[in-house]
């Protein structure tokens, strides 16, 4: 009777650990990049736990294709755009999504922050560091090469570490917009710009619920 006790104990626990691992798969082995598709072409955008917010580079009105990528491979659903002041957009969908979390806090100059895309090779990932110039108001930093010429990546989350994180752990504070030059005596500098923390509050604001989400839709091919 222990043997068998013992073998069913050891049994619950392998189902217990395999059923953990599937629901931590959500938000640790999943990413929250998302492809937009509408009427005027494609854009990256970031699913959060405020919905979807992309730049709306595309079209800022009208149907909208949102794909996302689980653990087991890519989804597609589909939406309405909804304009979210003058740089941003948003849209809803019934499934929730592989999100993250948003940050709020202006990075400072020389801070290190981890960009986010994805292309027809998969996800990627890159390291800028916050840059300052007087003329420039908002959010800047240095230049990948993964985001020179690509504007494929447009919409692509910007996101900072918290203390002693890692990407498990990353907080969206911005979307990329594209690349600035400026002239100075000592030649061109370029620099990427970003939406940042100040623009990402309009997608809390304009939220008509304060918050509370509706009831999620759980369908087998997301589990």
């Amino acid at each position: 009777m222990n043997a068998h006790r013992r073998l069913l104990f050891a049994l619950c626990a392998l189902v217990l650990a395999t059923l953990s691992s599937g629901c931590a798969g959500m938000r640790t082995l999943t990413d929250p990049t998302v492809l937009v598709e509408t009427s005027g072409g494609r854009e990256l955008g970031v699913a959060t736990d405020y919905g979807i917010v992309f730049l709306g580079r595309t079209a800022r009105a009208g149907p909208v294709r949102i794909t996302a990528w689980y653990g087991d491979g890519a989804s597609l659903e589909k939406s309405v755009i909804e304009p979210v002041g003058p740089e941003l957009c948003t849209a809803a969908t019934p499934i929730r999504m592989p999100d993250t979390t948003m940050d709020f806090r202006d990075p400072k100059p020389g801070e290190t922050l981890h960009v986010f895309g994805r292309d027809a090779q998969g996800k990627w990932t890159a390291d800028v560091t916050v840059q300052t110039d007087p003329r420039v108001l908002g959010l800047v930093t240095t230049i990948p090469d993964r985001l020179r010429n690509a504007p494929d990546q447009i919409g692509a989350g910007v996101y900072t570490y918290p203390p002693g994180g890692d990407e498990r752990t990353k907080r969206l504070v911005g979307l990329v917009a594209g690349t600035i030059r400026l002239r100075t005596a000592a030649g061109d500098r370029e620099f990427l710009a970003i939406v940042g923390p100040q623009e990402l509050w309009r997608i809390v604001t304009n939220r008509h619920d304060a918050g509370a989400h509706r009831p999620w839709v759980y369908r087998d091919d997301i589990l």
